[in-house]
């Protein structure tokens, strides 16, 4: 521990990097050489293969989300900002091309990609985080139905102005969060943003994993069953309590001491817990299992099904950082 607080931010941050891809290059290896392994009957080798291509398409989510992570910790906090605003408009446009919208809503749309979500990640950049937080809140909320309005079409007008500033909320408002977290100046933690953000990925792909797991191992009493025979709370406690647990044992990158991590991990993984059940709830309304809609030429390919519980998780974890330290 001396040694690493010996080490400057840009080593730390760098020894992180080391680390995280050092082990996804052995998790690649280590699997694909299980893959390789004879098995003894037919069944078990369509099993094996069956389970290597699930595995094969999250270790490669891992390496683009590592990847990504790395190129948004090099370019500073400009190609940070940048990057992340892609993936919000991809992400939004996933999320429009599945919901139903009408020929009058072009204006409203334009707008809602073109004005509201460049000044949003252009507040982000510049650090103005008391307009950051309003922005879209409220400036946002009142520009999209005026717009929507101008265009004279009163036919559903609140179920389209809706689910159009839903999407704007989930998929750029909540987002871009995430590189507010590497840009939150917190003291003692100048330029070691980039532990904040992977001590959010990595609260949330523990709660995630550990309700999958407690899902499928423990006994369904769903809640919600009409919207996923799945989501239990007791899944979601284990869940919540095994994200809060990850965040105590990472509290030491962290500004936050023990007890603050872990209260701030439970906080991150509980609202990512129900984000995800909304997000289901969502693709309910709108008839699809998956947000990538393989079957068409949308251009949706399912990155809102991955981001989605980091856009709910992520403002609740720069809120109570933000909030607390101030």
């Amino acid at each position: 521990m001396r040694w690493l607080k010996a080490l400057t931010s840009n080593e730390q941050v760098a020894l992180l990097f080391v680390v995280l891809f050092g082990f996804l290059m052995l998790l690649t290896v280590g699997l694909f050489l299980n893959s390789l392994r004879e098995r003894e009957s037919e069944d078990e080798r369509l099993k094996s293969q069956l389970a290597w291509e699930r595995v094969r398409r999250d270790l490669r989510a891992a390496w683009i989300g590592g990847c990504m992570f790395w190129v948004a910790w090099i370019s500073g906090p400009l190609g940070a900002t940048l990057l992340f605003a892609l993936f919000s408009f991809l992400a939004l446009r996933e999320f429009i091309t599945l919901v139903h919208t009408e020929r009058s809503d072009h204006r409203t749309l334009i707008v809602a990609f073109f004005v509201l979500l460049p000044i949003q990640y252009m507040i982000c950049g510049t650090r103005f985080f008391d307009l950051f937080t309003v922005f879209l809140p409220v400036y946002g909320f009142l520009v999209l139905p005026i717009v929507s309005a101008l265009a004279g079409d009163p036919r559903r007008f609140l179920e389209r102005n809706a689910k159009i500033q839903w999407g704007v909320m989930v998929c750029v408002y909540g987002l871009s969060h995430a590189p507010a977290l590497l840009l939150l100046d917190i003291p003692g933690n100048t330029g070691r943003g980039a532990f904040l953000l992977f001590f959010l990925v990595m609260v949330v792909a523990a709660s995630q994993i550990a309700q999958e797991i407690a899902t499928r191992a423990l006994r369904r009493r769903p809640v919600a069953r009409q919207i996923s025979r799945s989501f239990s709370m007791r899944a979601w406690w284990i869940g919540t309590c095994t994200g809060a647990v990850a965040g105590l044992l990472l509290y030491w990158i962290t500004p936050f001491k023990a007890g603050q991590a872990l209260a701030m991990a439970f906080l991150t993984a509980g609202a990512a817990g129900f984000g995800g059940l909304v997000m289901k709830a969502l693709k309910k309304d709108a008839g699809v299992l998956y947000w990538g809609n393989r079957s068409s030429i949308t251009g949706a390919v399912g990155l809102l099904d991955r981001i989605a519980v980091l856009c709910f998780a992520a403002p609740v974890l720069f809120h109570s950082a933000n909030w607390y330290y101030r």
